[in-house]
């Protein structure tokens, strides 16, 4: 799984890296292309692409908001890597660095969080790589319910050319519960470290590859300077305290009083998953789109403002809760209004 993932991961990054900078190229006039993304369909004037960039219009990640943070929000200012969302902190080795982005999430909700490799400066003799997953456990395609078992489920998924050489096994680190899982590929000479948590629902990786496995070592011991948040456990990590309570197909037919279906106006076939959250009156206060077109963002957050929920009880007490929609199916497409558009 990790190895597969691996292999089509400098594809995206490179291909990434070169919208990136398109984007920035355009952020005077965002509309003034036409196009999928543009309320100008009649351009003035037609704007050349540089030689070598590629264009990529479709389904991204947006927010109902820009305040509530997001899993994909991460960021490394002065050698940290911080993530507002999942509470953590991760100090970089000395002389590593981030230089590209991660891809957009994907529809299972699977995120690059971060990719960090050596510097030119870095004096060691075998370089290596650093890589910060998470996989949404609301939309996974993966039969598994937390960090741990989907850890088993690699383990026992590797291809044949990849070779486990420690089954998984809780560890911790800074303190906090992770499980610890390596393999390695005889014929590249490669070996990959992981470690996983559960936090709001989400499994966190951080895995480490690298032909020196002394070097891996290492690397394994400078994260007990990582800051992470009480609640997160390979079985554990579902919320609650400063963040909602992460609870699975909460937004069923017994949870929801009132409900409105998208209306959309183009007819897509892709699948939209959609994180939410819901205040203590039951009400959409903040809508996450995993991967949805401009025009289905849109219409799924109109219909979802005229939602209302059954308050979520924790300990007595009402409490914020975050769940998953899933809008559409890849392979049925948009259904008609009078019947049910999303999946609980």
């Amino acid at each position: 799984m990790h190895s597969g993932f691996l292999r089509v991961l400098a594809v995206f990054i490179w291909s990434l890296s070169l919208l990136t900078w398109s984007q920035r190229a355009g952020a005077q006039d965002p509309h003034g292309n036409g196009g999928d993304f543009s309320t100008n369909t009649h351009p003035t004037e037609i704007q050349k692409v540089p030689t070598g960039v590629i264009l990529i219009k479709g389904a991204w990640a947006s927010a109902s908001d820009s305040v509530t943070p997001l899993p994909e929000g991460g960021t490394i200012a002065n050698k940290v890597y911080t993530s507002q969302y999942f509470g953590l902190s991760y100090p970089l080795p000395e002389d590593w660095f981030q230089k590209h982005q991660g891809p957009p999430p994907s529809e299972t909700g699977r995120y690059v969080l971060a990719q960090i490799r050596p510097a030119d400066t870095f004096k060691g003799p075998t370089r290596g790589n650093i890589l910060i997953t998470a996989q949404d456990m609301f939309f996974t395609q993966v039969p598994a319910a937390n960090a741990l078992q989907l850890v088993n489920y690699t383990k026992n998924h590797l291809q044949s050319d990849y070779k486990v050489e420690i089954k998984p096994t809780e560890t911790k680190v800074a303190g906090q519960s992770f499980t610890f899982f390596a393999y390695w590929s005889p014929v590249a000479e490669l070996h990959w470290y992981v470690l996983a948590t559960q936090i709001r629902c989400h499994t966190v990786e951080m895995v480490f590859s690298s032909q020196d496995t002394k070097l891996l070592e290492g690397l394994l011991a400078g994260l007990n300077k990582m800051r992470l948040p009480a609640e997160a456990g390979p079985t554990a990590g579902t919320g609650g305290g400063d963040a909602p309570v992460c609870v699975k197909d909460y937004a069923n037919t017994e949870n929801v009083i009132e409900r409105v279906d998208p209306q959309f106006t183009d007819h897509r076939f892709n699948a939209v998953p959609v994180r939410i959250i819901i205040d203590k009156a039951g009400k959409v206060k903040h809508v996450h789109f995993i991967s949805a077109f401009p025009d289905q963002a849109q219409a799924i957050s109109e219909a979802l403002k005229k939602w209302r929920f059954k308050p979520f009880i924790r300990n007595g007490e009402r409490a914020e809760v975050e769940t998953g929609i899933m809008f559409g199916r890849a392979h049925q497409g948009v259904l008609p209004p009078d019947q049910p558009s999303a999946t609980d």
